[in-house]
């Protein structure tokens, strides 16, 4: 598994424990289809259907920095082309799970994740990015 595999599964199991302890229930992780991949699928505490981008990224690594005093963050890696193939993702599933929406509809949401060399970390957590 490369570097870059490796950082994106640890934030994905990250943000599936934040997500728990939020009371997420997790439907489904990498949902994967020929038009596209959506990271965690989850239901919040009011049953909308939440469809989960995850973006982690390495804090403090040379060429992550733009400058001496700006550093990439991880929401910087959330092309329109990204978000565009999560929408039509998201759609195509909801409409194929329409008992999930009638509950309380849905939403995509993204979780940015600053990794630290320590093992320490950062999380964000933006609802309705496409709303």
């Amino acid at each position: 598994m490369t570097k870059n595999l490796e950082l994106g599964k640890l934030g994905e199991d990250i943000a599936c424990g934040y997500l728990v302890k939020n009371a997420y229930k997790i439907l489904e992780r990498n949902y994967k289809k020929p038009w596209g991949e959506i990271d965690i699928i989850a239901q919040d505490q009011q049953k909308t259907l939440v469809f989960i981008e995850v973006k982690a990224m390495a804090k403090n690594k040379p060429e992550n920095f733009i400058s001496e005093d700006h550093q990439l963050v991880p929401e910087d890696n959330l092309t329109s082309a990204k978000l565009r193939q999560v929408i039509k993702s998201a759609s195509l599933y909801a409409n194929s799970n329409q008992e999930l929406i009638n509950q309380a509809g849905w939403r995509i949401d993204l979780i940015a994740i600053d990794i630290y060399p320590d093992g320490n970390y950062d999380l964000r957590h933006l609802e309705n990015i496409a709303g």
